[in-house]
């Protein structure tokens, strides 16, 4: 799996690409944390080039979104693919998120 990950202001953006699962997952929880730590809490996660996720990236994703949000910001997810925004709506978890179509409607709903 690619990151890409970028600073926006006071927004974290990071882009991911390829398999969002269990191998991977590491790498992107460090970032979450790094950031929440930094103070950096008003994150955006694009998943336009990610094609699967699996339960424990979803764990991830809800642990950085609580991390956030313990610190008065949050975790806006973007563009994500139907086979994935598929897993979301089954795990209600979009219910949970901000989702949104792209990366600036995601930062501006902050």
């Amino acid at each position: 799996m690619e990151m890409i990950k970028v600073v926006n202001g006071p927004i974290s953006v990071l882009q991911l690409k390829g398999r969002f699962d269990a191998h991977e997952v590491e790498p992107v929880n460090a970032w979450l944390q790094e950031q929440v730590n930094q103070g950096r809490v008003k994150v955006v996660v694009n998943l336009e080039g990610v094609n699967f996720i699996d339960s424990t990236a979803l764990s991830v994703l809800v642990r950085g979104m609580k991390n956030c949000r313990e610190k008065s910001g949050n975790l806006n997810l973007c563009s994500l693919q139907q086979p994935v925004r598929v897993i979301f709506e089954l795990t209600r978890l979009d219910k949970a998120f901000g989702i949104y179509a792209s990366e600036t409607e995601a930062g501006k709903a902050f």
